[in-house]
């Protein structure tokens, strides 16, 4: 045999190396399921793989919506109900919630405020609700009327006088808006007002309903 001969299958080495090598990746990349995904399909699929994700939605009047992907944990906070009874965010797991912090003093929150209001009205329910959280240092009375000043009235009033929501979720101003799925993580948040009433907002609410 000659040299040249015997090199030959040594040769073919590197190229097995490197096939084996793209499989491998290919198959952890996947979260090692075996299965080869097209990069648009990628592109599309949540977290989960369950379904398209979240910032295909952001766009028109959710166009500044911060989608995380996987979701994030929530430090816990207490804040009171209508009738003073303290409660958190877990008292509504198995909801999808639309958390709204606000205040009586902000010009943008009273803007918005309707649409919430119109949320609740379309979509509130067993497995959804708008909670709108006030950090009004005035107190319920204050918050209240604020709600039926600007037709909102339809909304339950939950109050955070001490506004600890506003550290727990590190807003930076107000409103700000977190939404939250079934198991009390956060899925994406938005800073400012929106048109929380637009078909964007509610598509996203039925992506998460699902």
């Amino acid at each position: 045999m000659t040299r040249s001969n015997m090199t030959k299958p040594f040769a073919t080495v590197p190229l097995v190396l490197v096939i084996l090598l793209v499989a491998v990746g290919l198959y952890w990349f996947n979260g090692g399921t075996g299965k080869v995904e097209s990069p648009e399909v990628a592109a599309t699929a949540g977290a989960s793989g369950a379904g398209p994700s979240l910032k295909a939605y952001a766009k028109g009047p959710l166009a500044a919506l911060l989608v995380h992907e996987p979701a994030r944990d929530i430090p816990p906070f207490s804040f009171r109900n209508g009738e003073g009874k303290e409660i958190s965010l877990a008292d509504f797991r198995g909801r999808v919630v639309l958390l709204n912090l606000w205040a009586t003093w902000c010009a943008p929150c009273r803007k918005e405020m309707p649409d919430l209001a119109r949320l609740q009205r379309d979509m509130g329910g067993p497995g959804f609700e708008v909670v709108a959280l006030s950090l009004d240092r005035k107190g319920a009375e204050a918050s209240a009327a604020f709600l039926k000043e600007t037709g909102a009235d339809n909304l339950a009033l939950y109050t955070d006088q001490e506004s600890k929501a506003l550290a727990a979720v590190n807003a930076l101003g107000l409103p700000a808006t977190l939404l939250v799925n079934r198991d009390g993580k956060e899925v994406a948040r938005l800073l400012g007002p929106a048109d929380w009433a637009s078909e964007e907002a509610k598509s996203i609410i039925r992506e998460l309903m699902k």
